[in-house]
This record gives C-alpha cells, structure tokens and sequence, in this order.
C-alpha cells in the first residue's frame, strides 16, 4: 500500500514538472512574441497523461504542424529536456511541410540522447537538407527517412545510437558509397524495400561494414491468410513507421500485398489447386515487366525492368509448414504421383488439405527491390553476410546457410582463375624471384623443388587475380577527348560504334551517329586522324581494322557508304572542311548497312545489315565480288570472320538462327545452324577461334563449340520481359572471361568463360543527366580486366560516352584519380 502511494505521488510529482516544461514553453512564445502552437500543447499534454498512467513518458513532434516562428519557443524548452522527464522524442513529418528544413535540424540535435525516432519524408525539405543530415549525423536510435533526391548514398556523419534505418520507397537510390555504412556501428535492422538497388557486389560490399547488422530488408515477404490481420492498406503503401526490428511476424502495419498462392477450403478443389501450386517455378510479383525502345524520346527516368524471382514453393513450404516437409520426405521413398494415392499412401493433397483446412494460403512479396530479382539473390546474400540473422522478413536457418554455400560456389566466382585463397601481390613477386633465382643456379641435372606456373602468364593473372576485386567499385573513366584543332572546352561526338586497335594499345577508333570516323590515342585522350562525314547525316554502325595493314581500317554507314581509310592520310585537326578521297577508297553501296567484318589475311570483307543477303568485297582491288542471299529468313544483324581461317565465317540474325559458313565451299548451306529462343544481335569467335559467342534479345548469352555448334555453356542471365532489349557480349582477357551488357540495363556482367559462374557486375552511374545504358562494350586486348562501355543516356537530348572500366583499381583508391575525373568536361566526348 505504500509502495503504491510512493509510485502515485511520484508520478503526480512528475506530471506537474512536465507541466511546469509547458508553462515555461507558453512564456518563451510571449518572449518571442509568437502565438502557442496548439499541435505541441497537445504534445505535451498527451506527456502528461502517459506519465500518470505509468507509461513511457515520450513526446511527438509533427513538423506538419509546425511553421518556421515556432522554431525558437520551441527550441528553449527542448535545451531543458536533459532535466526534464520527458524520456524521449520522436519527430515525424507525413505530408507536405513548411516548416525550414535547417530548423528542424536544429530542433532534433538540440534534443540529443533523449532522441528516439525519427520518421522523415524529405521532399518537403530538399537536398540541402539532406546533405546536412548525412555529413552532420543525428543522436536518433531509429531512422525512418523516405527521400526522392539520393541516388548513391553516401552517410558520413555521426550516427553511432542508431539500431534501425529504413530507406523504404527512396525510389531514386540505385547504391552506395563504399564507406556509407561505417559510421553506424550499432545498426541491427537495414530495410530498403521499393529503392532501385540492384547490384549484389556493391550491395555486399557496402554492407559488409555494419558489424551489429542482423536483419535486412529488400522485399516483405508475409505468409497470412484471410482470417488473420490484413496486410492491405488502402494506400497501398509500407507503414514506415513500424520498428520492424521489433516486430517479427508483422513488420508492416500496411502493405500492398500480391496473392502468389492458391485458395484451399472446403468449397475449392484441393487437387486443382496443389497442382497450380506445384507449377509455380517462380514466384509472381504485382510488377509488370517494363519494355524500352532504344531510341525512345521519353525525356524521363525509367524504371528498371523487375524481373521474377526464384523462390520455389518447397524452401517456402519448409518455412511455414516444416510438418508438410515431413509428409514430402516420407512420400518420396516412394514411386508416386504427389496428387494421387498410390499403394494406400496418403495423397500429398489430403496430406496437406489436414494441414491448411479453411485456410487461404497466400505467400506475398510487397514492394520488391530489383536486387530480389537477380538469379540466386536470397543465397548470395546469406552467404556473403555470415551474421544476418533475418533477411527479407524470414529467418536463417543452419539448412539455408548450408544450401547457400553450395549455391554461392556453384554460381558466383570469388577469385579469378579458379583459385580458392587470395593472394598478395608480394607473395607472387617472391615467388617469381624466387623462380628466377632457382633456375639461375639450379644444376641441369637437378630437379626444381618449385612447380612453375602452367602458361607464360601465370605471374600476370596471379598479379591481377590479386588485385581484382579489393574494391566492388572498380575505376570508371569517361573518355574525354582534345586536340590541336578543337577549342578549350572540347568538341561534343555522338559515338556510336567502337573498336580497340588490334596491335597498338594506345588507339581506338569510333563512329558516330552525325558520320564522323575519330581515331584517338584513348591513353592520351587525344585525336590522332579526324574524318568528317561529307553529305547526307549518317551513323557509322561498321568498324574493322586491318590487321596486316595497321594504318587502315574499313568503315560502313547505315546510308550503305563503305569506305577504306587510312589514317596516316587524315589529319587531327577537324577545322576545316577537306577533300579525303587522296586517304580513302570507296566501295559499292551496301544498303541499311549494320555490320563490316575483315577476314585474318586482310584480303576480303564481308557486309551485312537490314537484309537476307550478305556481300563479299576484295580489299586489293577495291571489287564486289558477290551477294550471298536470303541466307536467313530476317535481317542478318553481325557478321563475322573467324580470327584465324580466312574462309570461315558466322551469320547472326533475328531468325533465331546462327550459322557457320565456309568461302571454300560456295556458301549456298551452312556448315551448320544453332538456334536460340529469340532474335541473335551478335556472334563473334574466341580470340583463338575455340568457341562462337552468340548473344540473343534479352540476355540469352550462350557459348558454342565453333566446331559443330554444340552448346557449352549458357550464362542463363535473368530476362527482363521486353523484346527490346538487346544484348552484346564479348570475350575478355582472351577468352577468360564474358561481359555482357543490354540496351535497356545500366549493368555490365562478367562471367567465367569456362563455367558460366559471375564473377560480378559493372552498374553504370549517370551524372545529373539520368540511367545510362548498355549499347555496346569491349574486352581491352591488351590489359587484363579492363574494358570499355559505350554507354547512352536514355534521355535523347543527353550525348553517349565511352566509358573505360579497370577492375584492378577502385573508384576511391587515389584522389589524383578523382580530380582527373572530375575535370573531364561533359560537352567533350564523355558527354
């Protein structure tokens, strides 16, 4: 009884100091002169009441309510709140906002330790706000911040008592900053649901530095059913509010929810519907796949096509229903169809209909990032994070790690080359001296103790091997062009094809789509030979040097120009307008050209485009020999020589069709054809003609036997569902490694060559004039892991850019790297 008397007199004695906070509160209003804001009157009674009835004693601050005259009154009461009561604030805003975003930073820093959540959509206040609250920090221990101005995030303040952050709908946040995350020791809980995050290397790189994170969100995925709480909202929107690192079995009070499942009741046909459930090999989403046309003139963001996910009904099945699994084991020991009866076993469907009677099973994925849709998303993830505890809403168990670790060795490459362990760069150089040395002084007639390398490049692939991958951000330079004749700021080009020199490593040639050919020596970044386009605007699609013949290269231009220039003839200088027939040689017309190919003794070439047919033209005397025709039933995109048999060569066309010709045999039948499931935009052979790369619409990238035209390998690359994006890919560091990238994807993909295995992805940043993507890209044959992209802004009015990409050095390794980067004019050929 007394107890009770001391707690009652204790808690009137509290109330009265929080009172005595609101009186002190309505004197600071008169000292500024200013009315009372009633929205924090009530706050502080509704304070009032909760410390009488012994609950938490916490204040709610709604910036909705606030204009900027209440910013001062309030700000004295809240520099006494050390000795107040009051055990914590929570500040919110939901809709539009007047008050001044500098202000409301104020309010919340002056609050200090005693600042719990904070729940933030920043349009209302813009990105300075922003920027401040990311370089400065906030003493909150949970973040809720939906924002429409980041695109990479880059945290570097002071956020040390912060246990939850939730990103959710900050619909223009595509990645991160490498360092983003390390001033967040104590984050348990990270959601990120309906952002544009979709690469899994900088997503676990970033990551990686939250040492306390246990939970992670990129999608909701819930197991409900129709008698329980609805997970609707008629908003249709995720209740950011909610502290999902509290509550695990319904982290969202509200969220659009997507019916992936079967109704299975009483009046419903149980047997109908446990064979629909079986036949879903993938999990639906409410996202429909998004075609984009390459020349859209749509001057907007698009969204990234989503793509579905790979969650079968059996590892879902186990998580809900673990006594279901038992009935699935039991049932296979035994030859049975699982929907009948068979030997008096119990039918799967009477197995399960025991289970879920008048249930409605429904097994929702809201608000799915891209990243959920990348192939083997769930198992990359939880084997990269040995720590996380609960991803996407659902727990990890000791069977999902195991299962991810075969997953994660079977489709994704740690290391190149196969190796298992990283090595130092100073362990190889050792071991080379050490090679070096042994054979020196080693007796003829002794046996070397040291096994050297298989090939003449062991040490360079060891090297490099232990330099790919110290950053998931590797180095991407814009080409940025200058020369003698061009002013200060540069001359702004439109390339639209490209092609590295075949023995200088220094030159680079492209094509544009105004007609102009530009030889550039892209390691000085300067123009070596400059050839104007004289007449009607053209694009130059076709691009070939020559081999034997260094100086001279074929160009072809969809208006069907075919020309042989050779460079030491063209000067850099694009000044003037000058005659260059004296460096060039012409050759008949091939209309709607797409495609030029020399063969390896530089003595014919081969012309394809919007036809069936296929023209062969001898380079010595200037001749067209023939026109193969209607050797496909549509458009032939790519032709293609083989590096070294000068007869054979390759047809890809939008058939489906791909096909091996031999000269020497009067191509009226194909060596052989190889088909694929939709439309081929390119082939081209290994460097050592081994294997024919075929790339079909929508990465269906697959890799022949040149020989026969069997399949060795298909890079089985998620779809995104339009018959628009096209795909190209190429062989890297020989034939090592593939890289692949698609017209209406800002992402490059590296693969093993060997076994298909990622070895990561390449996303492709705009800078202020929106996504850039894919049309085309190249292996350097001269530099292992490096590689070029030409990449076009989906806007029209933007100019594309050639990107260069080294892999063995970061983006953030050196500052001297970054200013040069910087200083790269966006006019010139960067774009």
């Amino acid at each position: 009884m007394v107890i009770r008397k001391l707690r009652s007199l204790s808690s009137t004695v509290m109330a009265i100091e929080i009172a005595a906070l609101e009186e002190r509160y309505i004197d600071s209003c008169k000292k500024h002169g200013v009315i009372p804001n009633t929205a924090i009157l009530s706050g502080l009674n509704k304070a009032v009441v909760k410390k009488s009835r012994h609950e938490p004693c916490s204040l709610d601050i709604f910036l909705d309510h606030l204009k900027d005259t209440d910013f001062h009154p309030l700000l004295d009461i809240f520099m006494e709140l050390d000795a107040s009561e009051i055990e914590a604030i929570d500040v919110r805003n939901e809709s539009s906002c007047m008050f001044d975003g500098e202000y409301a930073l104020s309010l919340m820093r002056a609050v200090n330790q005693k600042l719990r959540r904070v729940d933030l959509q920043d349009f209302s206040f813009g990105k300075n706000f922003l920027r401040d609250l990311s370089k400065r920090g906030l003493p909150c221990q949970v973040l809720a911040l939906r924002s429409s101005h980041f695109q990479k995030l880059n945290i570097t303040g002071e956020f040390k008592r912060i246990h939850t952050l939730n990103l959710d709908f900050s619909t223009s946040l595509t990645s991160f900053k490498e360092d983003c995350f390390t001033c967040m020791p104590n984050l348990m809980c990270l959601s990120m649901c309906e952002t544009r995050i979709i690469n899994l290397w900088t997503t676990i790189a970033a990551l990686s530095k939250l040492p306390s994170l246990v939970e992670l969100r990129f999608q909701n995925w819930l197991c409900c059913n129709d008698a329980g709480p609805s997970a609707t909202s008629s908003e249709g929107r995720l209740d950011s509010r909610t502290d999902f690192g509290q509550s695990k079995s319904a982290p969202y009070t509200g969220a659009s929810t997507v019916d992936i499942g079967v109704t299975t009741d009483y009046n419903s046909t149980t047997e109908e519907a446990l064979r629909n459930l079986f036949s879903l090999n993938d999990v639906v989403t409410n996202h429909e796949a998004q075609s984009m046309i390459e020349d859209s003139s749509d001057d907007s963001d698009v969204d990234f096509s989503f793509r579905q996910q790979e969650h079968g009904y059996r590892e879902l099945s186990s998580i809900f229903f673990p006594r279901l699994n038992e009935q699935f084991d039991q049932l296979n020991e035994v030859s049975f169809d699982p929907l009948h009866s068979q030997n008096g076993e119990e039918s799967l469907a009477a197995a399960f209909t025991r289970q879920i009677t008048d249930v409605t099973l429904k097994l929702v994925s809201c608000h799915a990032s891209p990243i959920c849709f990348e192939k083997h998303y769930r198992d990359y993830m939880i084997a990269s994070l040995p720590r996380l505890k609960v991803l996407d809403n659902l727990p990890i168990r000791t069977i999902d790690r195991e299962n991810a670790t075969v997953t994660f060795s079977k489709y994704f490459e740690y290391l190149p080359y196969k190796r298992k362990h990283k090595e130092s760069v100073v362990s190889i150089l050792q071991k080379r001296e050490l090679r070096a040395s042994h054979s020196h002084m080693q007796n003829p007639m002794q046996k070397s103790s040291y096994t050297p390398g298989k090939s003449k490049y062991f040490y360079t692939r060891s090297l490099c091997a232990a330099k790919v991958g110290s950053s998931a951000w590797p180095l991407l330079h814009p080409l940025s062009i200058r020369s003698n004749g061009l002013g200060s700021e540069g001359m702004g080009f439109r390339p639209r094809q490209f092609e590295y020199h075949p023995s200088d490593s220094s030159l680079m040639v492209f094509g544009t789509l105004d007609g102009e050919v530009v030889v550039v020596n892209h390691e000085k970044e300067q123009i070596v030979s400059y050839i104007p386009s004289l007449g009607a605007m053209n694009s130059v699609l076709g691009l070939c040097w020559l081999k034997k013949y260094p100086s001279k290269l074929i160009a072809g231009s969809d208006n069907g120009s075919l020309k042989l220039y050779d460079i030491q003839h063209m000067p850099a200088t694009t000044v003037s307008i000058y005659d260059n027939s004296a460096g060039s040689v012409s050759f008949d017309e091939f209309d709607q050209l797409t495609s030029v190919h020399v063969n390896s003794t530089d003595e014919l070439f081969l012309a394809s485009g919007y036809s069936r047919n296929v023209a062969l033209y001898d380079l010595s005397s200037g001749r067209r020999l023939q026109v193969f025709t209607d050797m496909h039933r549509e458009h032939i995109n790519v032709v293609k020589f083989a590096n070294h048999s000068p007869s054979i060569f390759a047809t890809s066309s939008f058939d489906h069709d791909v096909k091996l010709w031999d000269l020497r045999q009067k191509p009226l039948h194909p060596c052989y054809t190889a088909s694929s499931s939709r439309g081929n935009v390119m082939a081209c052979f290994s460097p050592d003609d081994q294997f024919l790369l075929v790339s079909a619409v929508d990465n269906e990238v697959r890799q022949l036997l040149a020989v026969d035209g069997r399949l060795h390998l298909n890079l089985e690359i998620a779809s995104t569902g339009t018959s628009q994006n096209y795909t190209r890919s190429y062989y890297m560091n020989g034939r090592d490694y593939i890289i692949s990238g698609s017209c209406d994807e800002y992402v490059v993909r590296i693969c093993c060559a060997q076994t298909g295995r990622r070895l990561r992805d390449i996303s492709l940043e705009g800078s202020g004039s929106g996504s850039m993507f894919v049309q085309s890209l190249r292996g350097d044959p001269f530099r292992d892991f490096n590689l070029s992209i030409l990449a076009a802004y989906i806007r029209p009015s933007s100019k594309s850019e050639i990107v260069k990409v080294n892999l063995l050095e970061s983006s953030d390794s050196t500052k001297e790297n970054s200013l040069c980067r910087n200083s790269c004019p966006f006019n010139s050929m960067g774009g």
